[in-house]
């Protein structure tokens, strides 16, 4: 039978990410010792206070179709956390809460592109922004960044990448896949070139503000007065909370992007989960503090992780300021046979990695650069130690 399916799925790439963690997974399954730092999952089981807020939800028979745009309650309380940090003032119609922060990008995607508006990358961005943008009929404009600017996009860059068919500029911060914080005077420096185009809308995805590492205080672009009216600010409960299986993000946005994707959410999903909404209401009420545990861990197997890279010949890294991720350049490989296979390209080394060591990581095209692979840390110091001890054992 001939393909039946769209253009628009034909054409629509694989999430990288999970693509090689169900490939990690079939390995496994066959007997395969993997060890799999490939997917942005912390390690963590959700904290015991919100799975019992979860419980009491289903006690207090929460079972019913929840508002499109989440429960009142809830709303309030992610309007409690935007003033608490992050000093943002938001009312009821500018937020909305959705199944996961990846269809609150998604939801903002297709409520504000039209065919052939440009959108700003900076690179490497995470995965799904460039395929996000492409099914929303936008152009995804890719701005190339480097290891030694610590992949930051610069005020002179962002202006050159800038065309009269931009609309939207997104990028996250701390920055998944390289933990690169934005500071607030580069915030500051980006808004200023923005404030020639008063067109464009800003997309700061702060899904990991909380997992930071005290080098860069987290700032969003949404504080500056004269950007607040043209940012979305996306974030969710799923890294900091270690709840990603609970798909709960959220958008505090100008009310005239919000409601639209209150109407488009209503045409798709409706509610999100009604149990993982009245457990976020717990989760973001709770000082922060009571998930500091899994902060300092993070920031203890990031220090294990940049001192076990520093004995593997080739690899090149920074030091990533927040997320769990580090992301080095491997080009020294490029070109090179390492037993037997002929390493080309990060995609190239990233499959060689899985077969030659049983590691999972991530190639670094799917990010929007070539040069490096994404290695997440939130494994067990075990499971790292034992992941770097094989990846040099591989390329040497």
């Amino acid at each position: 039978m001939n393909n039946q399916l769209s253009d628009r799925i034909n054409s629509l790439a694989t999430s990288a990410t999970l693509e090689m963690a169900a490939k990690a997974r079939e390995l496994r399954a066959a007997g395969k010792d993997i060890i799999g730092l490939s997917l942005g999952e912390p390690d963590f089981n959700t904290p015991d206070y919100i799975k019992e807020a979860a419980i009491q939800a289903v006690n207090d028979n929460y079972n019913s179709y929840s508002p499109v745009d989440g429960y009142v309650d809830l709303k309030d309380a992610i309007i409690t956390k935007f003033k608490r940090d992050n000093n943002l003032s938001y009312t009821q119609a500018q937020v909305v809460v959705s199944t996961g922060a990846k269809q609150s990008l998604y939801n903002v995607a297709q409520v504000c592109l039209n065919k052939g508006d440009e959108v700003i990358l900076p690179c490497p961005y995470w995965v799904s922004y460039s395929d996000i943008v492409k099914l929303a009929d936008g152009v995804p404009v890719e701005v190339p960044t480097s290891l030694e600017n610590n992949f930051k996009m610069t005020p002179t860059q962002l202006e050159a990448a800038i065309t009269p068919k931009t609309k939207m500029l997104w990028y996250s911060s701390p920055c998944n896949p390289t933990g690169s914080i934005y500071s607030k005077e580069e915030l500051r420096a980006l808004a200023d070139v923005l404030q020639k185009y008063p067109q464009i809308i800003v997309v700061s995805d702060e899904i990991y503000e909380h997992i930071n590492y005290g080098v860069t205080a987290h700032a969003s672009m949404a504080e500056f007065d004269d950007m607040y009216d043209r940012t979305v600010t996306v974030n969710g409960v799923a890294k900091a909370f270690a709840m990603t299986g609970w798909r709960i993000g959220y958008i505090g946005a100008p009310a005239y992007i919000a409601r639209a994707c209150n109407k488009l959410q209503g045409q798709v999903t409706s509610g999100a989960s009604c149990i993982a909404q009245r457990a976020v209401i717990t989760a973001l009420l709770e000082p922060v503090s009571r998930i500091s545990y899994m902060v300092d861990k993070f920031k203890e197997r990031r220090k294990l992780i940049l001192g076990l890279l520093k004995d593997i010949p080739g690899f090149k890294c920074n030091e990533p300021e927040g997320a769990f991720y580090v992301f080095p350049d491997v080009t020294a490989y490029f070109g090179k046979t390492l037993n037997g296979t002929k390493i080309n390209n990060s995609s190239d080394l990233s499959m060689y990695l899985l077969e030659a060591a049983n590691v999972a990581t991530v190639a670094g095209d799917s990010f929007g650069n070539n040069d490096c692979i994404r290695i997440s840390y939130a494994a067990s110091e075990a499971q790292i130690t034992e992941a770097m001890s094989r990846i040099k054992k591989a390329v040497s």
